[in-house]
């Protein structure tokens, strides 16, 4: 069971989740969005003998990539992004005077995510699904082992427990956004865990009956 056993959330004082995502077979693992709670992501790690085979991101808004520099340096693993993200990305110093804080550039992104061309650790495989609207580069991870359609996912900013991500910063789209929920996140069992990037689980079908953008 990936909730039981393998997916490790951690939130830092702005609301925002990380995640490190584990095989319980062999230990190889993944680590999501590491923002602000990094250091507490990177203690989780050594405390589980954790592998990380690869730094993964939803999206490049600034609280999801600020620990990426101190979790390349510790762990020494590709950074992968959608190739739409990277102006974000590249542009952190700039996002951050936009709230009036002072951001540090962050490491080159290693590897960009190609369509039907899933990253495996262990057992698992995470696919990438591109799902712009909140940033044109959003994509949300599908989780799950190689070998069973069962997935759990990762969505980053696309979706909310009763709510959707926002759009009104640069590169948003309302529209956009509930096309790729519909699109892509909605094709998904009712049971598939839904972790997002800022609050509680759900699951989809938990958003399908009764979030009130889907109404």
């Amino acid at each position: 069971d990936l909730q039981r056993r393998s997916v490790f959330k951690l939130t830092n004082k702005r609301c925002k989740n990380g995640f490190v995502v584990a095989c319980e077979e062999t230990g190889e693992a993944v680590l999501i969005d590491p923002g602000d709670e990094v250091d507490q992501l990177l203690r989780i790690i050594r405390a589980t003998a954790s592998d990380v085979k690869a730094i993964l991101l939803t999206h490049a808004h600034l609280d999801h990539i600020t620990g990426v520099a101190r979790a390349k340096a510790e762990l020494n693993v590709p950074i992968w992004l959608h190739r739409e993200a990277l102006f974000l990305y590249e542009g952190i110093v700039e996002q951050g005077a936009m709230f009036g804080m002072e951001m540090e550039p962050q490491p080159p992104v290693d590897c960009f995510y190609e369509p039907g061309l899933p990253f495996r650790f262990g057992r698992y495989v995470a696919e990438a699904l591109h799902t712009p609207g909140h940033c044109p580069g959003g994509v949300c991870l599908a989780i799950g082992r190689a070998e069973s359609d069962a997935r759990e996912l990762f969505v980053g900013d696309t979706l909310f427990a009763g709510s959707v991500g926002r759009t009104d910063l640069p590169g948003g789209n309302h529209a956009r956004l509930l096309h790729s929920i519909v699109d892509v996140l909605m094709r998904f069992p009712d049971n598939t865990p839904v972790h997002p990037g800022h609050g509680p689980d759900t699951t989809i079908g938990r958003e399908r009956a009764t979030n009130p953008f889907f109404k």
